[in-house]
C-alpha cells in the first residue's frame, strides 16, 4: 500500500524508529499526494497559528518534526521553535534546514518540556495516528501549551473513497498496490463508531484512523477546545492514492488530478469533506 493518506516519516511511536530513518533520503521528495496536502495544510497553519501580538518572542513547538515541513513555516512567522522527532536521520535533515531551532530526539507522549512553556504547536504528518495512546499524547501536547495556546493537528481520515480503492484493488489481485486484503479494509471500515479504528499499514505497523467528532472528543478530554476542522483529500479520492505517487502522472491524469485538488482546497469545510477526508485538519485552543 502507498498510502491512505498517511505522510510516513513524521514522528512515531518509540520502537519504530529505524523504519522511519530508513526513508529519510526520500523524504524531502514530494509526490503529487503530498504537495496538495502540505499546500492545504500549510496555508491553514500560516492563517490560523499568526504569533501573539502581546508576546515579544512566542515559542512555538513542532511535535512529529520530520525533517522540519511545519517547523521552517513557524520559523519564518517570527516563533522561537522546538522540534521534537522519534527519527534520527529526519532530525539530522531538519538540523541542516532550521540552524536556529531547538531539535530533541523523543516520544510525543512524553514530552520533555515545562508545563504551558509554548504558545502554539503543530502535530501533523499523521503523527497522532501512529502514536499508541492518542489521549496521553494530545494530553502531553496540552500540558506544555499555555492556556490561550493553539494546536493545529493533522491525522488520518476513517472514512474515505481510498479505502473503497483499496478493498475493490484486493478483491482483483491487488492491481493498485494497496496491500491490504478485502478483510482488513472491511474490518476497519466496519468498526463501530464507539471504538478505535486501526488498519494495517505495510511497513510501518497499525495505523488509528479518526473521524472529526471523534478527535474533538479526544481534544476536550485532554483540555483543548475544538475551533475549526477541515478535510484534505476528499473529492481527489475519485483517483486511486496509489496512482499519484512514485513518477509524475501521464499529463492526462494529471490534469484531472490538478481539477479535482482545486475543488477539494474549495470543499475543505463542508460536511462531505469532513466525513470523506483522508486526512483531518483541527485547530484547537488550549482551555
Amino acid at each position: 500500500m502507498q498510502h491512505l493518506g498517511a505522510e510516513v516519516g513524521e514522528f512515531r511511536g518509540f520502537g519504530e524508529g529505524d523504519s522511519f530513518d530508513a526513508m529519510a533520503d526520500g523524504y524531502e521528495v514530494l509526490e503529487p499526494w503530498y504537495e496538495h496536502l502540505y499546500a492545504t495544510l500549510h496555508a491553514v497553519l500560516r492563517r490560523e497559528l499568526t504569533p501573539p501580538v502581546d508576546v515579544p518572542r512566542a515559542r512555538a513547538l513542532d511535535a512529529g518534526c520530520g525533517t522540519g515541513f511545519q517547523a521552517a513555516i513557524l520559523d519564518e512567522m517570527g516563533y522561537s521553535v522546538h522540534g521534537l522527532d522519534l527519527s534520527r536521520q529526519l532530525l539530522r535533515g531538519a538540523r541542516e534546514r532550521l540552524l536556529r531551532a531547538a531539535l530533541v530526539q523523543g516520544d510525543v507522549q512524553t514530552l520533555p518540556y515545562r508545563n504551558g512553556g509554548f504558545d502554539a504547536a503543530t502535530c501533523c504528518g499523521s503523527t497522532l495516528s501512529y502514536v499508541g495512546d492518542a489521549r496521553h499524547a494530545l494530553a502531553e501536547i496540552a500540558r506544555v501549551l499555555r492556556p490561550g495556546g493553539r494546536l493545529l493537528i493533522e491525522c488520518e481520515g476513517r472514512w474515505s473513497l481510498d479505502l473503497a480503492w483499496a478493498w475493490f484493488s484486493g478483491l482483483l489481485g491487488d492491481p493498485l498496490d494497496y496491500e491490504l486484503t478485502p478483510g482488513e479494509v472491511w474490518r476497519a471500515a466496519t468498526t463501530p463508531r464507539d471504538r478505535e479504528c486501526r488498519l494495517r499499514y505495510p511497513g510501518y505497523g497499525m495505523l488509528r484512523l479518526f473521524s472529526a467528532a471523534e478527535l474533538a472528543r479526544l481534544l476536550r478530554s485532554a483540555g483543548l477546545e475544538p475551533v475549526r476542522v477541515w478535510g484534505i483529500h476528499s473529492i481527489t479520492n475519485l483517483l486511486p492514492s496509489t496512482v499519484l505517487h512514485g513518477t509524475r502522472p501521464p499529463r492526462g491524469l494529471a490534469a484531472a488530478y490538478r481539477a479535482l485538488c482545486r475543488l477539494d482546497a474549495a470543499l475543505t469545510t463542508t460536511p462531505p469533506a469532513l466525513a470523506f477526508a483522508n486526512s483531518l485538519a483541527l485547530l484547537a485552543i488550549r482551555s
